[in-house]
């Protein structure tokens, strides 16, 4: 017997790549007309807008503003939409490694 090629859609999708989405781009651009949203919540619509059609990553200036975007209460809907979206395309940190604790010899 000869074994079939899976031809399903989902193995021929390309990768995801870190662009921002048109929801994303729209929710950011109203952050960004809002006159009461907050500093963090501007600066992390700024990084989503400036992502748009473009594969890019988000500075880490950018995305600690949309931490503590996403960290307030305050942050309106759409504010937390293009938050989340500046978060999303941020570059993941390298986890520390600790070096091992030696005994000394007495």
């Amino acid at each position: 017997m000869v074994a079939k090629k899976s031809t399903d859609k989902k193995a021929l999708k390309k990768p995801a790549t870190p662009r921002t989405g048109k929801r994303a781009a729209t929710a950011a651009s109203r952050t960004l007309r809002k006159p009461t949203a907050t500093r963090a919540a501007k600066i992390a619509a700024g990084s989503t807008l400036g992502q748009t059609g473009r594969a890019a990553r988000t500075g880490s200036r950018a995305a600690s503003a949309a931490g503590r975007a996403l960290a307030r209460k305050v942050t309106s809907r759409e504010g937390r939409k293009s938050a989340g979206s500046a978060l999303a395309q941020a570059p993941r940190k390298a986890k520390r490694r600790t070096p091992k604790k030696v005994a000394k010899p007495k």
